[in-house]
């Protein structure tokens, strides 16, 4: 079975335009990136998964530190990017964390060190204007922001 993630893209219009809420993943590899290294808040359906939405809702409270806001989500399709398909669910709301607080992971740092470190999933998360967020996103993940641009002209 191909490996699905599921994530949830908050929008908001601010009145000079629509913003997305997008993260910055965390760990050594992209601590000194910034461009296309910011993702949409998702994580693995688990096998056992039926309900996509409910594993998008869990990954971003787990990658967030607080509950995705109550919304009207719409599926907005599904991507292919890095080897996965990434089923995306779209809702305009508003979030404003106090602060961000993701789960963690552990990788070898320095690399062959044989010394384990934790890193968190995601060490920021921010509103960003479409165009700016389609450049801070990675390749794969870019394609989110067409769709949700079309989706919302029509």
């Amino acid at each position: 079975m191909p490996v699905r993630s599921a994530a949830i893209l908050l929008h908001r219009d601010t009145g000079a335009g629509r913003e997305v809420w997008i993260a910055h993943m965390g760990g050594p590899f992209w601590a000194r990136k910034d461009d296309g290294a910011w993702s949409l808040p998702k994580g693995l359906v688990e096998r056992d998964e039926t309900d996509e939405l409910t594993a998008a809702l869990r990954e971003f409270a787990e990658e967030m530190g607080s509950p995705a806001p109550d919304a009207a989500y719409e599926k907005l399709g599904e991507f292919r990017a890095s080897g996965k398909t990434i089923v995306v669910f779209a809702a305009e709301a508003s979030f404003d964390p106090a602060e961000i607080v993701s789960n963690t992971f552990e990788v070898e740092w320095p690399p062959r060190s044989g010394r384990m470190q934790a890193f968190p999933e995601v060490d920021a998360a921010r509103w960003f204007p479409v165009e700016d967020a389609r450049r801070k996103l990675t390749k794969g993940q870019q394609p989110v922001i067409d769709a949700l641009l079309a989706t919302l002209a029509r």
